[in-house]
């Protein structure tokens, strides 16, 4: 997606250990407008009428994910990284290693919201090695739901977790694939 990439280009910035900060558009402070044509973009890979429910993981894809749910007219469910007193019924549970903040912890959904009816879109902002991604894939499969596909914002093609994807045959679409990122710049894959 031309309109993403250059949005990187020109405001985004590489911090030291291949961190790609986009914080300023995407996931701290968020430019609606462009998670709408990101929206518009993903329902073009994904059958958007067979979808239930769009899943992210908290907190950063939270945004982009309520966006494409209410185009697609289909509730956000997002896992938690913390059990809170307020959920009552079972939970999936699984556990991920977080590469942004270096340790594991445990992506929580009530049984309450996802069930084997369910035809879940997983929608993130990023994806490095693809931990978050595998943790919401699980919580898919242990609620016997069916996984309609993947859509990220941004992969950071590097590091491998879209690769994987690819592999496993998952219906995996990432709009802007970042090939290399350091202090000479960010080059994107070419499709």
């Amino acid at each position: 997606m031309e309109l993403l990439q250059e949005r990187i280009r020109r405001e985004g910035r590489v911090l030291p250990g291949n961190i790609v900060k986009v914080d300023g558009f995407l996931n701290h402070r968020v430019d609606t407008r462009l998670l709408e044509d990101i929206a518009d973009e993903f329902a073009k890979y994904f059958d958007t009428s067979k979808i239930t429910v769009v899943l992210t993981a908290e907190a950063s894809g939270i945004a982009l994910a309520t966006i494409c749910a209410q185009k697609y007219g289909v509730p956000m469910l997002f896992a938690k990284k913390a059990k809170s007193d307020n959920i009552e019924s079972g939970l999936y549970q699984s556990e991920v290693f977080s590469y942004t903040y270096k340790k594991r912890v445990t992506l929580l959904v009530s049984q309450e919201w996802l069930n084997a009816d369910d035809h879940v879109l997983i929608i993130d902002d990023f994806m490095a090695n693809g931990e978050a991604v595998r943790g919401l894939c699980e919580l898919v499969e242990q609620a016997g739901a069916e996984l309609v596909g993947v859509g990220i914002a941004i992969e950071k093609g590097f590091q491998g977790g879209g690769d994987r994807l690819r592999n496993m045959g998952v219906n995996y679409h990432a709009l802007a694939v970042i090939e290399k990122a350091d202090e000479n710049g960010i080059i994107f894959r070419e499709d």
